[in-house]
C-alpha cells in the first residue's frame, strides 16, 4: 500500500463521524476523491480499488487524473449529473469533466464484488475517452468496452444473453447508439449485446488486435477506416458476422449447458418417452387380445332348460367307439 493511500485511509477513519455537508477530499495516485460526512469510508475504499487498477486492455495512454465524487443522496447525484439518473444505474462517468459520480454508502450495491465491477466499468469509460481524445465513440462500443472490461460478462452474462436470444433477437447496434434503454431489463440486454461485440473482436484477433484497432482508429480519426484496415470489414459486415457468431455461441447451446435446465429438459424428455412407450404397449396388447379366441366359444354353448337361459357344456365326441 502506498503512503498516499495509507494517508487517505487515516483521514477517512478520522472523518467517519462527521455529518456536515462540506466537501472533503482524499488524494490517491491517479484520482482525487471527494465526499461529505459519513461517506469518508466509501470514498477511501473506492480510491484504493481504483488506484489498484492497472492499464486496461487495448489502451496505451497513461497519466489520467480523475475526480471521484461520492453523492450522499440520489437528489445530489442527479444535480451533479445534470439529469435524473436511472434507479438501476450504479454510477455515472462524465468524460468531459473526467469525473466519476458514485452513490453514497446508504444506497450502494451490497456486494463488494458488484461495487468493484461498477467502479471498473465507469473507470473504463473515462480511460477510453482519455485514450481517444475528441473522437466520437459509438454508444454501443463505449458501453460494450466498459462492460467487457468490468468482468460482469464472465459471471452469468453470457447465459443471460443466451436466454434472451432464444426468445427473440437483439436490437441493432445503431439503435443502441441513438437511444440507450432506461428500463433495467432492456438496458441489461443492451449492455450484454455490446459487450459480446468486444468479446467477438478479442476472440477474432486477441487483445493485441483490439489495441491495434484503437490505435489505428485514433491515427486515422475514423472508426470505419480503422475497422476495414484492421479487421477487413465494414460496420455492416461486422454486425452481420457478429450476429451469426453470437447466436451460434450463445443460443440454445449455452442455455442447455446450464445444469439445472439441462436436467429439467432431460427429465421432461424421458417422461414423454415413457408415456409414449406405455401407450404403444397398451394399444399393442389390445390388438393381441382382440385376436384371441373367446373363453367360451359359441359351439360350447347350448340351450338350457327354461326359456331365455343357456348353459355351457363340454363338447361331445360323436364319432363312436374306437376300433
Amino acid at each position: 500500500m502506498t503512503a498516499g493511500i495509507a494517508l487517505a485511509l487515516m483521514i477517512a477513519l478520522g472523518g467517519a463521524g462527521q455529518q456536515d455537508d462540506e466537501w472533503r477530499t482524499l488524494a490517491g495516485s491517479s484520482l482525487t476523491a471527494r465526499y461529505q460526512g459519513v461517506d469518508s469510508l466509501r470514498a477511501s475504499r473506492a480510491l484504493v480499488t481504483l488506484d489498484a487498477l492497472g492499464q486496461l486492455p487495448g489502451l496505451r495512454e497513461t497519466g489520467m487524473r480523475v475526480v471521484l465524487t461520492v453523492a450522499p443522496t440520489r437528489e445530489v447525484m442527479d444535480s451533479l449529473v445534470g439529469g435524473r439518473v436511472p434507479e438501476w444505474a450504479g454510477a455515472v462517468a462524465i468524460p468531459e469533466r473526467m469525473e466519476m459520480i458514485i452513490p453514497g454508502g446508504r444506497f450502494w450495491p451490497p456486494s463488494p464484488l458488484d461495487e468493484a465491477r461498477i467502479l471498473r466499468h465507469e473507470w473504463a469509460h473515462l480511460a477510453l475517452a482519455h485514450e481517444m481524445g475528441d473522437l466520437r465513440i459509438p454508444r454501443w462500443f463505449n458501453e460494450g468496452y466498459a462492460e467487457w472490461t468490468a468482468g460482469a460478462w464472465l459471471d452469468g452474462g453470457a447465459r443471460k444473453l443466451g436466454m434472451a436470444l432464444v426468445f427473440g433477437d437483439g436490437p441493432p447496434l445503431d439503435s443502441l447508439t441513438l437511444g440507450w434503454p432506461r428500463e433495467r431489463v432492456p438496458a441489461e440486454l443492451a449492455y450484454l449485446l455490446s459487450a459480446s461485440v468486444i468479446q467477438y473482436l478479442v476472440e477474432s484477433s486477441g487483445r493485441r488486435g483490439l489495441e491495434t484497432f484503437l490505435a489505428e482508429w485514433k491515427r486515422r480519426r475514423s472508426y470505419d477506416a480503422a475497422l476495414r484496415g484492421v479487421y477487413g470489414a465494414t460496420p455492416a459486415q461486422l454486425e452481420s458476422d457478429w450476429r451469426r457468431w453470437v447466436k451460434r455461441r450463445y443460443g440454445w447451446l449455452i442455455v442447455l449447458s446450464d445444469s439445472a435446465l439441462f436436467w429439467a429438459v432431460l427429465a421432461a424428455a424421458l417422461t414423454a418417452m415413457f408415456l409414449v412407450r406405455r401407450r404403444y404397449r397398451r394399444e399393442q396388447m389390445a390388438r393381441l387380445r382382440a385376436g384371441e379366441p373367446p373363453d367360451a366359444p359359441p359351439f360350447w354353448v347350448v340351450a338350457d332348460e327354461g326359456p331365455g337361459r343357456t348353459r355351457a357344456e363340454p363338447p361331445v365326441d360323436r364319432r363312436g367307439p374306437s376300433r
